[in-house]
């Protein structure tokens, strides 16, 4: 599985950590900045994570910001992007589960990054279950429309 990664200069020591666990686990990360601790606008680096979505380069994609909710209302305005910002492991798992999401973001100003690693696999571990959540999935993406 292919894995977009990007951060802000709020996630960048998080997003190093967590590209490192990532491809430890054997996914291919594509990182799509930042690449040092510099102060940049969190919303270009999450449209070039959605885009590798959307563009199907990649399958999931994980941002990080200072509390996770900017990059995820940045995110959210890309066509056919459902990214949740989690900060504890029941969100992590049941926004694959019955969101399907395809994002998550992520605070690096809110949680430890051991905590990040372990959402992290919750959320790349946890398929979309789809039965009674397939409608709803569809009514969100209808919203676009």
């Amino acid at each position: 599985m292919k894995i977009a990664i990007g951060c802000d200069h709020g996630g960048f020591e998080h997003k190093c950590a967590i590209s490192e666990h990532l491809n430890n686990r054997g996914f291919e990360v594509i990182d799509c900045g930042i690449y040092e601790k510099v102060s940049v606008d969190y919303p270009d680096i999450a449209v070039k994570v959605a885009e590798k979505i959307t563009d199907k380069t990649c399958e999931l994609g994980i941002l990080v910001c200072g509390t996770g909710i900017g990059m995820s209302m940045a995110a959210n305005k890309v066509k056919g992007i459902r990214a949740a910002a989690c900060s504890d492991h029941f969100s992590a798992k049941y926004t694959r589960l019955h969101n399907d999401a395809n994002i998550l973001c992520l605070g690096g100003r809110v949680i430890g990054i051991g905590t990040a690693l372990e959402l992290v696999d919750l959320f790349v571990d946890t398929p979309f279950e789809g039965g009674r959540h397939i409608n709803r999935v569809q009514k969100i993406s209808n919203i676009e429309k």
